[in-house]
């Protein structure tokens, strides 16, 4: 992991020490609300529907014990015992009084961590694949490249007023964790002949308008990346609009002047940049790298034998994949116990997790796009006995990648923009499909609910989609079947008129028996029978007699 230097401890002591005075401006009557807004976002700090969230930054979902530690202790101190893991492999705060955030951000900086840019018109925190370093398909290790990135994009004086916010993921694998494709900048490491560079993709984002992002350069040299990423940039903050809040991404930038003539006038930038500015040395990028080596994983070539535990078994087949090291795996913990919001852990289950990634996992912890948990190394003979102790807690819930694994937003439960509730249909989901023989029989299936237009909960990308609308005072919800954010990144196509809320399971269901009833056998995915045969018959089968 990063270690903060001098100077970013300094850097993020002198913020909170500037928000400590600017909280107590907006206290005493100095600042309106109006005034205060654009500082609290710079730190994080929304104003929502019941009181303030704070956001923390997790930079591309990496964590310590120690830091899994802290923020377990200001979840009970400050807040009602609970965080949020959230979409960005962030974690956020619901219930904090104003008074109090200068000290949780202190308290934060105590462990090197910080809620800087993770709001506002900026360049958000950057994101990664949850199992960077640690699979064996990689070209490279993506974490280095994020940590370059957030360097040079924290505080840059050119881009902390963007005509919006503005998000950059890297992945070093063929197989997108990372959801590349749905950013306004996605980087893959790639490798040609014998070169490391950049694949770069553009204008990628979710929302009112969603766009799947658009290839602008096959190969990026290491060298030149940050003066690329400048480029693109440079030219979106000159060209993005700033009149119309719902046209001010970079998605609609490309899409009205087309991938060409954007790329024609990044080429233009670039070329003032290139070789002058920001250009990357080998010393500098392995110095960084440095940071991120793996731990002494000793390779283990004996087998491991496992106890004959239904449970375990079931666990083990769904919750761990294979590590690049023989004899470790990666332990996915599901934060989707049925009932309870997705991506919610309450302090005790923080705790826990800090102190099984402390005993077994070299300290480590990620947090992935899907509101989950990662303990990226484990010994294969560790495996039943951290079971064991998740189970303890409620966190060895074996369902990742199921029905029930749904990705969630806050929905009208706590959001001023929502306009229909998300975390109850999420639990009615989980509850109805809780039995694992029935969601083993359905398989592999990504439904992702957002609680309004914003998309928050990704669902455009689902497989099944949910976005929560409001028809005539009353809420109601679409449903969009087809998507995906992985490599073969795609936005899923309109079902056909919305359902209210006691209509919805069942419209589910009657997608459920489409894709049954069409697939070639069990290992035909819903993704896959929903490409081959298209839309029509599941409008068929929820529509006709509903």
């Amino acid at each position: 992991m990063y270690k903060y230097s001098e100077k970013d401890k300094n850097i993020v002591k002198k913020r909170v020490e500037q928000f400590r005075f600017q909280v107590e401006r907006r206290l005493n009557g100095n600042l309106s609300e109006e005034e205060f807004k654009p500082l609290r976002l710079m730190n994080g700090l929304y104003l929502q529907l019941h009181a303030y969230m704070l956001r923390v930054a997790i930079p591309y979902g990496e964590l310590s014990s120690n830091q899994m530690y802290k923020l377990a202790d200001i979840a009970d101190k400050y807040d009602k015992g609970y965080g949020h893991f959230t979409t960005r492999q962030n974690i956020q705060f619901n219930w904090p009084k104003l008074t109090d955030v200068p000290d949780i951000l202190e308290e934060l900086s105590e462990v090197e961590m910080h809620a800087i840019q993770t709001s506002g018109n900026c360049i958000r925190n950057i994101s990664s694949d949850h199992f960077a370093g640690i699979c064996d398909d990689e070209v490279q290790d993506p974490r280095p490249w994020c940590e370059i990135i957030r360097k040079w994009s924290t505080f840059h004086p050119e881009f902390s007023f963007l005509p919006r916010k503005f998000k950059i993921a890297v992945t070093g694998s063929n197989t997108d964790r990372a959801a590349i494709k749905f950013h306004d900048i996605g980087l893959k490491i790639v490798k040609y002949k014998n070169d490391i560079g950049f694949e770069v993709f553009v204008g990628g984002g979710q929302g009112r308008s969603p766009y799947v992002a658009k290839q602008i350069n096959n190969f990026v040299k290491q060298k030149d990346l940050l003066n690329y990423l400048e480029a693109i940039l440079s030219t979106y903050n000159e060209l993005g609009r700033r009149d119309n809040i719902y046209k001010a991404r970079i998605k609609i930038l490309v899409h009205e002047l087309g991938i060409e003539k954007f790329k024609e006038l990044v080429e233009i930038n670039f070329l003032k940049f290139k070789d002058k500015r920001l250009s990357l040395d080998i010393k500098f990028i392995n110095k960084t790298k440095d940071f991120f080596k793996l731990p002494n994983l000793k390779i283990k070539e004996k087998s491991v034998s496992f106890p004959e535990d239904i449970d375990f078994n079931n666990w083990l087949m769904r919750n761990v994949v294979k590590h690049k090291i023989k004899g470790y795996s990666v332990v996915l913990i599901s934060l989707k116990e049925n009932g309870k919001p997705p991506g919610d852990a309450t302090s005790n289950q923080m705790r826990k997790i800090a102190t099984i990634s402390k005993e077994f996992s070299f300290s480590e912890i990620r947090v992935t796009h899907e509101q989950n948990l990662v303990l990226p190394h484990i010994e294969n003979s560790k495996l039943s006995e951290v079971w064991g102790k998740l189970k303890e807690s409620g966190l060895a819930t074996p369902n990742l990648g199921f029905i029930s694994d749904t990705i969630c937003c806050p929905g009208m439960d706590y959001c001023a923009l929502a306009t229909a509730r998300s975390i109850p249909i999420s639990n009615k989901i989980s509850k109805k499909y809780e039995d694992f023989n029935n969601q083993n029989d359905i398989g592999n299936l990504k439904i992702k609910i957002s609680g309004c237009i914003n998309a928050c909960g990704h669902h455009h990308v689902g497989n099944i989609g949910i976005l929560g609308l409001e028809r005539n005072g009353q809420e109601s919800y679409q449903l969009t079947l087809g998507g995906s954010a992985d490599e073969n990144a795609s936005i899923g196509e309109i079902l056909g008129p919305s359902f209210q809320e006691d209509k919805l399971m069942q419209a589910i269901e009657k997608i459920l028996i489409v894709y049954k009833e069409n697939r070639n056998n069990k290992n035909e995915d819903f993704l896959k029978v929903f490409k081959r045969i298209g839309i029509t018959p599941f409008k068929e089968g929820v529509y006709d007699n509903t």
